[in-house]
């Protein structure tokens, strides 16, 4: 296991024991396709994964390999958003995201694979803002989603997910 700085935790150190910890599953609440760039996008109720793919139906046109297959973001953060915003709510396809998840700490899922549905995914990265959020939101949308912008993630097992589908992380092999 890696930490922040690059370094290796022994599986028994303590802060390695609390990462891996166990944590309350999410819940996915909506799915969104970008069908083109810039193209509004198209909330479905349920989305097949794919290796290399990402979504079918959405944009992504990334190597098979690449980090960004598929884009999360948690509900919470758009609450966030919003408040840094003095709105009272940021709709999900506003920052272009693909899936939005309830209850659960996206960060908490960094270097690890977790499951949506019949799908497997693993972290990537974080999701950082991009010079449109200041033309969707206006000035200061770029630094209200600064910190809260979701992760990245790619595909590792084909499967279907539905709206309501569980988001869990899947424990290490010891």
């Amino acid at each position: 296991m890696s930490g922040r700085h690059g370094d290796t935790f022994p599986p028994s150190s303590p802060l390695a024991r609390l990462l891996d910890a166990p944590m309350a599953a999410g819940r996915l609440v909506w799915i969104g396709l970008r069908p083109a760039r810039r193209a509004a996008m198209a909330a479905v109720a349920e989305a097949r994964l794919e290796p290399g793919q990402g979504l079918e139906g959405d944009r992504w046109r990334g190597a098979a390999d690449g980090p960004r297959q598929v884009t999360l973001i948690a509900r919470e953060h758009l609450a966030a958003i919003a408040s840094f915003l003095g709105r009272p709510a940021v709709a999900p396809h506003q920052l272009r995201r693909n899936l939005v998840i309830a209850g659960l700490n996206l960060t908490a899922l960094k270097g690890q694979r977790f499951r949506i549905g019949d799908a497997l995914l693993e972290w990537s990265g974080e999701c950082h803002p991009c010079s449109r959020m200041e033309e969707e939101f206006g000035p200061g949308g770029y630094n209200a989603v600064r910190g809260h912008g979701g992760i990245t993630a790619r595909v590792v097992e084909a499967g279907t997910i539905r709206l309501g589908d569980d988001v869990t992380r899947q424990r290490r092999d010891r």
